[in-house]
């Protein structure tokens, strides 16, 4: 159970603390409606299982095949509105500009909240990018400005001709270099950690908690569900972050 008192030390804690990370994983979203990405594997996906839907080898496989299971997220994801959880994230930012967003999210709900500089380890399902990345890595593509017949999958890239594909991180797939190196760059500085709604199990984020308390630094966890965090925590706030950031927000306002 989640007490005053217990958002009264995380309220405390961040007051002290010079240089915030928060990290996100896919409970954030999912209480703005968004499934993960095993609950999206449902109705007509069903059949479907990871390895044919998120992976380069399955693009190469059969492009429309998983262009299509994209389009189909992107369009659960387009009428989706930040939840209370983001908008007192980019109020924390607000108050605490060095404050630096992690998140394993492909929307962009946290930016639609207000927050900056999100840092996404994942990718954005809202862009998209050459499958050769033609003109370096990453080689960027607006569809909006291509026409193509939408039947039969994704356009192709207008440098090289190939494929476009999501720019979201696969199965097997090396995390974006530059979003990486900018988590570790906060982390380097960082003296508590945020830790909302995410499992604990995908390297490396999982590991993030522990890189800043091994350098004495402190870790908050946001979870309604125990994870591995929860046993390295120095405060663990159960429940939903759309409930408990708002009330953190309200005890920085009482002090």
């Amino acid at each position: 159970m989640t007490t005053p008192n217990l958002i009264q030390k995380a309220a405390a804690l961040i007051r002290d603390s010079q240089n915030i990370t928060v990290l996100t994983g896919a409970g954030v979203s999912r209480e703005s409606g968004i499934p993960t990405f095993r609950d999206a594997l449902d109705g007509l996906w069903a059949r479907f299982n990871p390895q044919e839907l998120a992976t380069a080898s399955a693009f190469m496989a059969n492009p429309k095949l998983v262009w299509d299971f994209y389009e189909y997220r992107r369009d659960i994801m387009r009428d989706k509105s930040p939840n209370a959880g983001h908008f007192a994230l980019a109020e924390l930012q607000r108050r605490y500009p060095s404050l630096v967003v992690i998140t394993q999210n492909i929307d962009e709900l946290h930016e639609q909240g207000g927050s900056t500089g999100v840092i996404h380890l994942h990718g954005r399902i809202a862009g998209n990018k050459c499958f050769y990345n033609c003109q370096g890595d990453p080689t960027m593509v607006d569809v909006s400005l291509l026409s193509w017949d939408k039947e039969n999958g994704p356009p192709a890239c207008p440098h090289c001709g190939r494929w476009v594909r999501p720019d979201v991180v696969w199965f097997g797939e090396m995390l974006p270099p530059a979003a990486l190196n900018a988590a570790a760059e906060a982390l380097q500085v960082s003296e508590l950690m945020l830790v909302i709604g995410t499992s604990g199990l995908v390297m490396p984020a999982a590991d993030m908690p522990m890189v800043i308390k091994r350098r004495g630094g402190k870790a908050i966890e946001i979870n309604p569900d125990d994870t591995p965090i929860s046993d390295i925590a120095d405060i663990k706030l159960s429940g939903p972050s759309g409930e408990i950031l708002p009330r953190i927000v309200e005890a920085l306002d009482e002090a």
